[in-house]
This record gives structure tokens, sequence and C-alpha cells, in this order.
């Protein structure tokens, strides 16, 4: 499996970088041809699926990932958020920490990704799926915790 991390320093406050980066729908915004959704809808906790859905129309797959840690961060302790990937097409976790700093957040983003059909060709697949993940979801990080749209 690749695996990637991004981080980012932001003047945001821990709660309302947390509430930017867990904001699921809105990752759809910087991600091409992506959408995502959430359900049972809110509160998300642990045993939520959030689902990426990328493609046009029937071309396309579902990313499910299920919730299995849900720690907002509150009174000067970080938060995290673990997820779990439950599809056919997508393996792995990610976790996301939302650390608090004299100045702001320090947000962590971590992910092992694997696509299923190419598990037998990792050894040349995973730096390629790495250097685009750490692209991919570092704009994400970027728009959300700059609060710009896609």
């Amino acid at each position: 499996m690749a695996v990637f991390r991004i981080e980012r320093f932001t003047p945001l406050p821990p709660a309302e970088a947390w509430r930017r980066v867990t904001d699921w729908e809105r990752h759809g915004a910087f991600v091409p041809l992506t959408s995502v959704t959430v359900s049972p809808g809110p509160p998300v906790g642990p045993g939520s699926i959030v689902v990426a859905r990328t493609g046009m129309g029937p071309l396309g797959f579902d990313d499910p990932m299920e919730v299995v840690r849900w720690t907002p961060p509150e009174a000067g302790r970080a938060g995290l958020c673990l997820l779990e990937k439950r599809g056919g097409t997508v393996l792995g976790r990610a976790s996301i920490d939302v650390v608090p700093t004299g100045s702001g957040s320090h947000v962590v983003w971590v992910e092992e990704l694997g696509v299923r059909r190419l598990r037998r060709l990792a050894r040349w697949t995973d730096p390629l799926i790495a250097a685009s993940g750490r692209r991919v979801f570092g704009r994400v990080l970027d728009g959300l915790l700059g609060d710009r749209r896609g």
C-alpha cells in the first residue's frame, strides 16, 4: 500500500480546523469529478459511512469509508478521526489529527491507500499513488483550511 503524510499549519483554532477538515461533503469541491456523501446524516461519529464517488454517471467508483474513531479536539487536547476504507476498489485507512499550537492548529493527514486491482503491481504503482495522493489531498487540505472553493 502507498503511504503518504500531509501536514499543514493554520492560524485557525483547533475546533474550526476540525470542523473544516471533517466537512466531508466539501472535500468533493477540491477533487475533480468527485462528490462526497455521509450516512447517516449529522452528527458524524463512529459507524458513520463517508462515500466518495469519483466519475461521471455509471463510469466511476465509490470509495466507502467507515469512521472508526471520532475524537474532536477540546480543551487543549488534539482531535483524531480514523477512517477504514470498506469498498471493493480502494483499500486502506486514513487518520486526520488536529493538534493545538500556540498560534492555531497543526493538521496531519496520513493515508494508506491501495487499489485492489493493482495490488500485484504495488512495487511500481505505490510511489505513483503516493505522489498523486499527496498532491490531491494537499489541495483538499489547502482548500478546506484556506476556505477557498475548488
